[in-house]
Order: structure tokens, then C-alpha cells, then sequence
């Protein structure tokens, strides 16, 4: 049983909506004012290079591009990947599929061939084997295989991902994957990134959830899949001028906030296991910074307005209300929000 140790005033705002609400320290916004800078679309910023440079290398790809938004980032490479009318294969609960506003079928014109997932956010060799169609006019044809890792704060195990990506090198598929919150994966694993990209023809990571820079992802690949994604780069609007001042975020993210995502991982796990015992709640913890409540129907809304009502913030009154947590949220402010979510329920 939960015993709680904490008082709290509700003026303190404690938002665990997403790990994208994160803001700039003190620190971070002293390395933005003091950041070397050029005009990046002619490739001259120093910064925004240093920081490509360093993710590349930290993914084992040959080099990397630095762009607005990792939604910007993923249409990119699947539009590097793919022609017009050239199909997709990607999980039917992917960010690329549902979460990125259409734009790989409006913006790409690629066709995207959606396949449900597993409890574990996972798609199987046998599902992807049987989802590329025949070689015929008749159909779109398959030319990527599109991935996720983390999926809902769930870890895909690189050795998983190794099959998957031998399987379709087999049938000419690339592999592009959306590492949004790949670090965590990383970080819980304690392994390198470069083994969770090996197999991988491309990869996305986020600088702006996660690790707390104000805006910001790198699309890694081989340098000529770089060449051509700073051409649809342009072509999406997505070319920014004296970006080392953002990149310099992004750099200063990698030293200091990595390793800590390890303790937004125990954040995590305190708040599930303090919420364990509560017969009308189901939780569903992550292997990371994400958990899930099921709550019965009637309480849903409540229950969401009750924790808003005390300063805290979570996901809309779906059937799954996700949580986040990040580095703006502390071990108080775990046990203030399982002190509240106990109080609705007493």
C-alpha cells in the first residue's frame, strides 16, 4: 500500500501531457547566446554541422541532417525512399501513419500499407513476408519497410529489428525507422546507438522530447541519401538560416541530459507502482518514460478533470490515459500526483 509523504501547493504545475513540454535551463539558453553561426542552407554553420556530425557518428551512419521536427524528418526519408505511388509497410499505431497529419500520402504521394501491431508495439517477419504484394501492375509496390522504436514507451529489441530488416533487404525493402525517443531505448538498454541502427537504412532521433532541447531532429543514412534528403529538405521548407543557435541546444542535450533519462525511467516505475493497488484503475507501465491508465468509463473524464483541477496535467480521457515523464518532472512531484490520483478514488 502507498503511503504518501508529500504536501503540495497547487500553484506548482506538474505537466506529464508529453516529453515535449520540456524548457530550455538556464544553461542551455547561455550555450544558444554564445553559439558560432553561419547560413546553414549554403551548409555553413558550423554548429548545425558539429551536431550532424556527432549523431551520425553516434548512429554508425555516415552523416546526418539536422531539421525542424522529427514529423519533418521522417517525411523526408520516406520520401527519400519512395516514389510517387510507391507503397509503405508501417505499424497501423506508428507516428508515421497517425500521428504526422497525412503527409506522407498528401505531401509524398506514397501509399501506406498500415499493419497492426503487438501488445509490445511490435510488427512480426511473417506479417511484414505477407503484406509485399506480387510484382504486377495491379498494385503499389512496396519499397520501405517503416519502423518505430521506442513504440508508447515500449522497447523493440534490437535483434527484432535485425530480423525484420534482413527480411526485407531480402525483398528490396529499405528500412527507415522513427527514433523520436530512441535514447530512452538506448539508455534502458544500455547499449550504444549504433547497435539499435545497424541493420538500418535510415533513422530519425528527437532533440526536442526526451533529452529537453526547444526544437530539433537529426535524419541519419548514407551520405548520398543525406544529399538528396537536404534537397526535399528544401523543397518542404524545412532550410534554416543561422540554425546553430538550435543546434547548439541539441549539443549541449546530448552532454548533459543522456544518462539522465534514466531517472525519468524511475519516475515512471514509482508512479505505476504506486498506483498498482487501486481496483478501478488499470495501469500499464512502459519499459520507459511512459505509462498508460485504463480507467472504467464514468471515471475517465472525472478523473482527468480532478488532476487538472490540483495543477496536474496527463493525456485526454481516452480509454488508455497516457503519461509522461521527463526532466522537468521530480520525485516530489511523482508522489504528489500519486497522492492525487489516490484521492479520486477514495
Amino acid at each position: 500500500m502507498y503511503a504518501s509523504s508529500s504536501t503540495r501547493s497547487t500553484a506548482h504545475r506538474i505537466d506529464l501531457r508529453s516529453d515535449t513540454v520540456t524548457k530550455p535551463c538556464a544553461a542551455m539558453r547561455a550555450v544558444m547566446a554564445a553559439a558560432e553561426v553561419g547560413d546553414d542552407v549554403y551548409g555553413e554553420d558550423p554548429t548545425v554541422r558539429a551536431l550532424e556530425s556527432r549523431v551520425a557518428e553516434m548512429a554508425g551512419m555516415e552523416a546526418g541532417l539536422f531539421v525542424p521536427s522529427g514529423t519533418q524528418s521522417n517525411l523526408i526519408a520516406l520520401m527519400c525512399h519512395c516514389n510517387r505511388g510507391d507503397e509503405v509497410i508501417v505499424g497501423a499505431d506508428y507516428h508515421t501513419f497517425v500521428y504526422e497529419a497525412g503527409g506522407v500520402a498528401a505531401v509524398g504521394g506514397i501509399m501506406p500499407n498500415p499493419l497492426p501491431t503487438d501488445s509490445n508495439g511490435g510488427l512480426s517477419v511473417e506479417q511484414v513476408k505477407a503484406a509485399i504484394k506480387p510484382d504486377t501492375t495491379w498494385f503499389a509496390q512496396a519499397r520501405l519497410l517503416a519502423l518505430e522504436n521506442t513504440v508508447s514507451g515500449q522497447i523493440q529489441a534490437p535483434e527484432h529489428i535485425d530480423a525484420l530488416c534482413r527480411t526485407a533487404a531480402d525483398h528490396g525493402l529499405a528500412v527507415h525507422l522513427d527514433g523520436a525517443r530512441i535514447w530512452n531505448a538506448m539508455v534502458a538498454l544500455g547499449i550504444p546507438l549504433a547497435r539499435l541502427s545497424s541493420s538500418l537504412d535510415s533513422l530519425s532521433v528527437c532533440l526536442s522530447k526526451g533529452l529537453g532541447a526547444p526544437v530539433g531532429s537529426v535524419l541519419c543514412g548514407r551520405r548520398d541519401f543525406i544529399h538528396k534528403a537536404a534537397r526535399i529538405r528544401k523543397m518542404l521548407g524545412g532550410g534554416m538560416r543561422q540554425a546553430g543557435v538550435l543546434a547548439a541546444c541539441g549539443l549541449f542535450a546530448l552532454e548533459h541530459n543522456l544518462a539522465r533519462l534514466a531517472q525519468d525511467h524511475a519516475n515512471a516505475r514509482c508512479l505505476a507502482e504506486g498506483l498498482a493497488d487501486i481496483d478501478r484503475l488499470t495501469v500499464h507501465p512502459g519499459d520507459t518514460n511512459m505509462l498508460f491508465l485504463e480507467a472504467e468509463e464514468p471515471d475517465r473524464a472525472p478523473l482527468v478533470a480532478h488532476l487538472a483541477g490540483h495543477g496536474i496535467l496527463v493525456g485526454p480521457p481516452a480509454q488508455r490515459i497516457r503519461i509522461v515523464t521527463h526532466l522537468d518532472i521530480s520525485e516530489d512531484d511523482i508522489r504528489d500526483t500519486i497522492d492525487v490520483i489516490r484521492q479520486y478514488y477514495e
